[in-house]
């Protein structure tokens, strides 16, 4: 990546940080001189003089930049360790904020909510926000975690802690049509019963080789299941997310799990 092109990702981050352009302009300006004037800093940044010395104040009441009032004053850029730590306090509390503040807002009653059943299916995109919900999903199980991995990208640290973490009362099968991943399962995760599918389609044998992978088939007590699959040009994952005992997309995922899983009797009965 070239100089500009590390600049502009800085100024980027900063402003998907909280800050404004100028002042993400001004901080990345500061933290590549030890110390700077309006003046200087308007040359470098190519921010107006004028707008500079707004920008600084921010960013002083923030805690990234330090003064030194002479004439003319100068301006310097906290340590880098401290400008992260700062910037990660910071949107860690909008995000704490944020989340107490949807908590405390009333629901909003649907006409359609009586008529609704708990047989739901959703669509999410994005391995980060798939993997949240997988985590979640696995988090509230009561009695039994079936996890079919079809990519080793799907097979995190966070995923195996957790995994390692659940009650010992509670049935772990982890599954793969990958020797390699089926063996990594039995190496870090101890406690699941592992087992080679022999579900031909996610061991790839009979899909053309542009298709969508499966990325991951979990189903969590029976009744709530989430299957990703990732393009296999850009890496990008989207999946599926479905709850309900009877819902058909479940029934239909209980069915092929009993085929895939080799003389595992929790799943033998629908």
């Amino acid at each position: 990546m070239t100089s500009d092109a590390t600049h502009e990702e800085a100024v980027s981050l900063l402003q998907e940080l909280g800050l404004k352009e100028y002042e993400a302009k001004c901080f990345v300006g500061l933290s590549r001189m030890s110390s700077g004037t309006a003046k200087g800093l308007s040359e470098v940044t190519e921010v107006p003089r004028t707008r500079v010395y707004d920008a600084v104040r921010i960013l002083e009441a923030k805690g990234l930049v330090e003064v030194q009032h002479s004439s003319p004053q100068q301006f310097r850029a906290v340590p880098l360790s401290e400008a992260t730590e700062t910037l990660r306090d910071q949107y860690e509390e909008r995000v704490e904020r944020l989340q107490s503040a949807l908590r405390e807002m009333g629901s909003i009653e649907s006409d359609d909510d009586d008529e609704a059943e708990l047989q739901e299916v959703w669509s999410l995109t994005g391995s980060e926000a798939i993997e949240n919900r997988a985590a979640a999903i696995i988090g509230d199980t009561t009695n039994e975690v079936v996890l079919v991995i079809g990519s080793d990208a799907v097979l995190t640290e966070p995923l195996i802690e957790q995994l390692n973490s659940i009650d010992s009362d509670i049935d772990l099968i982890v599954g793969s049509g990958s020797t390699s991943i089926r063996d990594r399962v039995e190496q870090e995760i101890p406690r699941a019963t592992a087992f080679l599918s022999e579900l031909d389609w996610l061991r790839g044998e009979m899909t053309p080789k542009e298709d969508a992978a499966v990325g991951r088939l979990l189903l969590v007590d029976r009744s709530a299941m989430l299957v990703s699959s990732i393009d296999p040009q850009t890496g990008d994952e989207q999946a599926i997310f479905a709850t309900g005992l009877r819902n058909g997309l479940i029934v239909i995922a209980r069915r092929l799990l009993s085929q895939g899983v080799v003389e595992m009797t929790p799943l033998e009965q629908d």
